[in-house]
């Protein structure tokens, strides 16, 4: 078994698994860590943790040959991972996406102010080469990590040395990787280096290159300006202070070049009677940083257990290159910069009312954003008041939060907790065509207080069989997008600055049976959201151009509720079959044209059903293995006013369903040097993910090779 990375522990990290690989997604148990650490913040034994937590680590993503982070968890059960273009990709993760699931980089939030309504395109600015596990905790409110954790929280946690696994001494290892993909023309390579002295130091430094072609879809063949460039790369030095105590150092950055929105331009491919956009260019590049320290402590003495001190420092920068039709005669060149500065202190002690964890975290973005306007022959023509959002603004989120873990028995284990947030928001001035000098300012702030109350109970002796049950509030406070956005929304939409709004609340309930046997582990739960005051758009009747002007209001209250259904049987040590069912349905109040009048009409972009399965077979130790899988979906054929009007991305008739089926295997041909090959999309079908603007790629095969020393 891997030991646990002092530096990694209390950080609500990623180390280890919820289930079983080797029944939930077919691999041997060796392969996974036995601890999870996301749902509780803290080291904890699964079969104690009264929620779902989905896992994925870099031996899987590796196997499965992924080429970007959010189509990494398409096979997740439950996640749907909406594509607006093949470079921007967006889950929905129990009916909700955007700015209201919550991701995390080793612990860090990685959401920030600007994160846009509906699917945008931030998580995949993350290099997923760069993670070596995944956790994602669906659906649980916002007392660990604070604001934007409705459908879920992802927790990433990225490759390190290794260097307390290693004996005394001096150790170097590497790890070199290619993937090819015919369907979309890509290469992708990969290095990393490990080096240090065990037990003392390590290094890791990690690099990404990655080229991908235009995607060959089938039906329509190959899809024009959808391919794209990035290069990335990581470094991570921990340090042992003594035997108590690490410092961990960690830089990251992505780059991303000329990814296009195509759908919305004139190279957009109409699909089942959609429109083809009008702009003849939409294209962004994009770059991000992430830059921290971290102090951890362990088996401190005193009252205090065990103490985490991280300050971080990110940046995002994001440039818009806008051509509209030729009648405007005009580009535009919008560009937003994000700074944000994070500090997070979090302390654990065992008590006789239960381990309590505890601490503070605070967050605070810095926002340029400006807009260039030229003619078409590139002559100058003006400066906007600001870009997509608001300019010179800032962004201030902090909170305080106690989690309190009692077992009342060796079979009873509850979990009570609460945290108080305050956020507040500034915009040094934003385009408001009320006002006679066309801009404005304002200042706003909001309080919150979230509880949750979850309970597992233990079935049976020997641990094989238990219930667990919970309700957890969350709540979103309106970020800077809210309420200083101008941009384009969905088709055909202008969406104007909204001052004025209030909190979003939101109350979790769900309730579960896990099994974990000896050739079965499987978990059965039920999940209903309550919502209330969503902050949903409302046209006001007025026009710019073609594009109907909206603006946001609180008032969508409804509710999404689904059901979740994992299972996996091992056959035999070498064979095992796996397979989930999700279904999943809600609907939230909309307003009524552009009157305060409103309805309930279907949650946007929620497909019903979603379904997993496969058989697999490896050998005992693991040099051959195989696995055929079936990836699908129903038709998503419940829509509200808004999605009908989407008509660049979704169909007058919904997205229609699909199967995606691929064949898979591997062969590890020495100690150091391994092959991978998958032939994807085995039935060439047609295959747009719900509300992407561009279609999957038809059929292709995958090549990967991996060199080790």
């Amino acid at each position: 078994m891997r030991h646990p990375t002092p530096a990694l522990l209390l950080l609500g990290l990623p180390l280890f698994a919820a289930e079983p690989a080797k029944l939930t997604d077919g691999f041997q148990s060796a392969e996974l860590p036995e601890l999870v650490i996301t749902a509780t913040r803290s080291e904890s034994d699964p079969k104690k943790i009264p929620a779902q937590v989905r896992t994925l680590d870099s031996t899987q993503m590796l196997e499965r040959q992924i080429r970007t982070l959010p189509e990494a968890l398409r096979e997740i059960p439950g996640v749907n991972v909406q594509k607006t273009s093949n470079g921007q990709g967006s889950p929905f993760i129990r009916g909700f996406t955007g700015f209201r699931n919550l991701a995390l980089i080793d612990g860090i939030r990685f959401n920030n102010s600007i994160f846009r309504e509906g699917p945008n395109q931030y998580w995949n600015t993350i290099d997923a080469l760069a993670i070596d596990h995944m956790e994602l905790v669906p659906g649980q409110g916002s007392v660990l990590y604070g604001s934007d954790g409705i459908g879920g929280t992802l927790n990433m946690l990225t490759k390190s040395s290794g260097f307390q696994n290693e004996q005394e001494g001096f150790f170097f290892h590497g790890l070199s990787s290619w993937r090819g993909s015919t369907a979309e023309e890509s290469n992708v390579l990969r290095q990393e280096v490990q080096f240090g002295q065990g037990q003392r130091w390590g290094l890791h430094l990690g690099a990404s290159l990655k080229y991908f072609g235009d995607v060959h879809a089938a039906g329509i063949g190959d899809q024009p300006s959808t391919g794209y460039d990035e290069w990335a790369y990581d470094a991570r030095l921990d340090i042992a202070l003594n035997d108590h105590w690490t410092l961990t150092g960690v830089h990251q950055q992505v780059r991303q070049n000329d990814v296009w929105r195509t759908h919305a331009t004139v190279r957009g491919i109409s699909w089942q009677g959609t429109t083809i956009g009008t702009d003849l260019k939409r294209a962004y590049d994009q770059e991000r940083t992430l830059s921290y320290l971290r102090l951890v402590g362990e088996d401190l003495e005193g009252i205090i257990d065990s103490a985490s001190l991280t300050i971080s420092l990110q940046s995002m920068d994001e440039i818009e290159h806008r051509i509209r039709r030729v009648a405007d005669n005009r580009q535009n060149y919008s560009q937003t910069e994000v700074k944000t500065l994070g500090l997070d202190l979090q302390l654990q002690s065992q008590t006789a009312l239960g381990k309590l964890t505890y601490g503070i975290d605070y967050y605070r973005d810095w926002v340029n954003s400006g807009s260039q306007r030229y003619r078409l022959n590139g002559t100058f023509n003006r400066n906007e008041i600001q870009g997509p959002v608001g300019d010179d603004a800032g962004y201030d989120l902090f909170g305080a939060y106690l989690l309190d873990e009692i077992d009342l028995n060796d079979r009873v284990h509850v979990f009570l907790g609460g945290r108080y947030t305050y956020a507040a928001a500034e915009v040094g001035r934003y385009d408001n065509s009320t006002t006679p000098q066309r801009y404005d300012s304002l200042r706003d702030n909001w309080q919150n207080f979230s509880a949750t109350g979850r309970l597992m109970i233990d079935l049976d002796d020997k641990d094989r069989f238990r219930l667990f049950l919970g309700v957890s509030q969350g709540f979103r406070s309106p970020n800077l997008s809210d309420l200083s956005r101008l941009d384009i929304a969905r088709t055909g939409e202008l969406e104007l600055p909204s001052p004025g709004l209030k909190p979003e609340e939101f109350i979790n309930y769900e309730v579960g049976l896990k099994a974990d046997t000896e050739h079965f582990t499987g978990s059965l739960s039920y999940f209903y959201t309550n919502i209330n005051e969503m902050i949903v758009r409302r046209a006001t009747g007025a026009f710019v151009g073609p594009n109907r002007v909206v603006e946001k209001k609180n008032g969508g209250d409804g509710f999404i509720h689904g059901i979740e259904l994992v299972g996996d049987y091992r056959i035999t040590p070498n064979w095992t079959i796996f397979g989930h069912v999700t279904w999943t349905e809600g609907q939230v109040d909309q307003f009524v044209g552009n009157t305060n009048q409103m309805r309930a009409e279907p949650a946007t972009r929620v497909v019903p059903l979603m379904w997993r399965g496969g058989i697999r077979w490896q050998t005992v130790d693991n040099r051959w293995w195989a696995e055929l899988v079936a990836l699908g979906q129903s038709d998503m054929d419940r829509l509200n006013t808004n999605d009908r009007r989407d008509t660049d991305r979704i169909p007058s008739n919904g997205n229609p369903g699909f199967t995606w089926l691929t064949a898979r295997g591997g062969w590890q041909v020495t100690q150091n040097f391994g092959v991978t090959l998958a032939l994807e999309n085995l039935l060439d079908d047609e295959i747009r993910y719900a509300g992407s603007g561009s279609n999957e790629a038809g059929f292709g095969a995958v090549l990967g090779m991996t060199v080790r020393w």
